[in-house]
């Protein structure tokens, strides 16, 4: 407890500097997401709090970050769709998804999956990064606008035709599904038909009319209607507030210019009685649990989004394990990645439990939060604390902020989160991938397949896809590279390794020798699988040099085994020099040695394999 309070000092001024810099952010992202700015603030608040009570580094801030709010609304959008655009009737779903991907973050702690994270190609984190801010960018174009399509009378009125379309037909699968043979029984048919009043068919063009106008292709659909009906006054409000952002940083970064500018500007349009659109009410008093997450839960309801939820646990992995690096740095400590992971799963499960978004460690807040004087975990729960009184004091002040000024705010956050250190260095990578006459970079492929695919389609499966293309490149590369090193070649045109300089001349002409110069896996095998073809009639020995194959997969082993099998129907002897642990295990596992290859001719060095040779003529 007392090295708890070591740092008390330090760790107030850091934790009350972090907890107001995330307090404009948790407000904008809890918007954003579709759920209301009180969920940006109870997740601000619990993952804070129990990220740093739980997790691995010292002076990480939790809180709502853009990638996780974005792929949130994902599971958000889809899950209100199901359930006709009642989100009251889609929350314990839409939560339930979020408990699971804190509790599938506790899972990869436990299972210390933490440390494989760095693995992750950096083109595919590129990409989905800067997928992720133009995806803010443009979604936040209307409601800087104040542009909202489903107040849009005439927008709406489109969609009126569908509505009454997926209203017959949800009628007609009830009944179907109750056991009622519409032909035989119309009366009843034409009596449900009565739920078909206009009410409920205004009530599903506004569903129908918000899905279409979702997203980053939505919006571009909608936005002429929208610069036809721009509301000027938002639209000053949200300029106003980007104004200050930028211009406060140049004045001083010692305060938050976010929250400068969410202070001022609405302060202003509250003090001059603008008429302007309010954020959703802030609910005041603490946040109570949502125990209808288990009560009402409906695994049905759930399972479309259960590799959502992994992608949620795994974006919020590496945006929390990226800023335990950077925070690192900055300290000069080392976190601990698993422990790291369990905390944020815990903070993110609570979290979720009580109405809040998904979130990571955040990077500015961290920052930020070192700088003030924040050495130990007490700041981030501090940083939680602060942001709870503000909830209790403030929230109907709160309220009363504009909608313009967070959407503001998400439009400088948007065009922070472009990596713009990948896009700047396209030009330079070296071209290695051919599409017809054009060459490009196989690291630009990934990232603008990943970055197009996230924009406009699907965050997830982009990420999958991203994933997928990088590692079959790097096999590529990778067998390409081996077989480079590894040709076929009698002694008399292969430049041998040193200690084949004494070879015997008179054997140099019969004797094969294969230099393997990495591992054969299932990337490589396809070039080793023409040893055999390789090898004349006349070769009397084939000699596999694996000195420097430290590792041997199952493609490989198989490969090899059948190109044994045609060298041992030649009549052709095969010898092995220097089989390491790894691919003598799975050559014994498979009983290739010591059926195909026996132990005599498995040599320790090329000089004892030398010897064998001239004994055999």
């Amino acid at each position: 407890m007392k090295h708890f309070f070591s740092n008390f000092k330090g760790d107030l001024f850091g934790g009350i500097t972090a907890g107001i810099v995330a307090l404009p952010l948790a407000l904008a992202f809890g918007v954003s997401s579709g759920l209301g700015p009180s969920s940006g603030l109870y997740g601000a608040i619990f993952i804070s709090f129990f990220a740093a009570l739980f997790g691995g580094t010292n002076t990480q801030i939790s809180g709502p970050t853009a990638p996780m709010t974005t792929v949130g609304m994902v599971v958000v959008a889809g899950i209100v769709a199901m359930n006709d655009g009642n989100l009251e009737k889609a929350l314990p779903a839409i939560l339930s998804v979020f408990l699971l991907a804190g509790l599938l973050q506790i899972l990869l702690g436990l299972a210390g999956l933490g440390k494989y994270v760095r693995y992750i190609p950096y083109p595919v984190v590129s990409g989905f990064m800067t997928a992720i801010g133009v995806i803010i960018l443009v979604t936040q174009l209307l409601p800087s606008m104040g542009y909202y399509p489903t107040e849009d009378e005439a927008f709406v009125d489109r969609f009126r035709p569908r509505a009454k379309e997926v209203i017959l037909r949800d009628i007609l699968t009830e009944e179907s599904n109750g056991g009622i043979l519409v032909l035989e029984d119309f009366q009843e048919t034409l009596d449900r038909a009565g739920e078909a009043s206009e009410e409920n068919i205004l009530k599903e063009a506004r569903t129908l009319a918000n899905k279409d106008a979702s997203g980053v292709i939505g919006t571009i659909k909608v936005l002429p209607m929208a610069l036809q009906r721009i509301d000027w006054l938002e639209f000053a409000l949200a300029l106003a507030t980007i104004v200050i952002i930028y211009g406060f940083k140049r004045i001083t970064s010692a305060i938050p210019s976010a929250l400068v500018a969410l202070l001022v500007v609405s302060g202003a349009a509250y003090g001059i009685g603008l008429d302007y659109r309010p954020i959703p009410q802030i609910p005041s008093g603490f946040p109570f649990p949502h125990l209808d997450i288990f009560s009402e839960f409906k695994l049905n309801s759930i399972t479309p989004y259960i590799f959502t939820a992994l992608t949620l646990a795994l974006l919020g992995a590496i945006d929390s394990l990226l800023t335990s690096v950077v925070a690192d740095n900055m300290t000069k400590t080392q976190h601990k990645p698993n422990k790291e992971l369990m905390g944020q799963g815990i903070g993110n499960s609570i979290a979720a439990i009580f109405g809040g978004i998904p979130g990571a460690g955040a990077t500015i807040r961290t920052v930020v939060n070192i700088n003030a004087g924040g050495k130990t975990r007490l700041s981030g729960m501090i940083a939680g604390i602060l942001l709870l009184v503000v909830l209790l004091a403030l929230g109907p002040i709160a309220s009363k902020i504009p909608a313009a000024v967070l959407a503001g705010i998400l439009v400088t956050v948007g065009i922070g989160v472009i990596d713009y250190k990948g896009l700047r260095a396209i030009p330079y990578l070296p071209r290695d991938v051919k599409f017809g006459p054009l060459k490009i970079s196989s690291e630009v492929v990934v990232m603008l397949v990943v970055m197009v695919l996230a924009s406009v389609w699907n965050l997830v499966y982009a990420v999958g896809i991203g994933l997928v293309i990088a590692s079959l490149m790097f096999m590529k590369k990778m067998g390409d590279l081996t077989a480079r090193q590894s040709d076929v070649k009698t002694l008399l045109e292969e430049k041998g390794w040193a200690d084949e300089a004494n070879f015997p001349e008179d054997l140099k002409k019969e004797v094969f020798i294969k230099h393997l110069n990495g591992p054969l896996f299932f990337g490589s095998t396809s070039e080793f699988q023409q040893l055999a073809k390789q090898i004349p009639k006349t070769a009397s020995m084939v000699v596999i040099r694996m000195d420097r194959m430290q590792y041997l997969d199952q493609s490989g082993l198989y490969t090899l085994e059948d190109i044994l099998i045609e060298l041992k129907n030649k009549a052709i002897t095969v010898l092995f020099v220097h089989v390491l642990e790894q691919p003598k295990y799975m050559m014994e596992r498979v009983d290739l040695i010591p059926s195909l290859i026996p132990e005599n001719q498995i040599f320790d060095d090329f000089e004892a394999c030398t010897n064998f040779i001239r004994s055999q003529r």
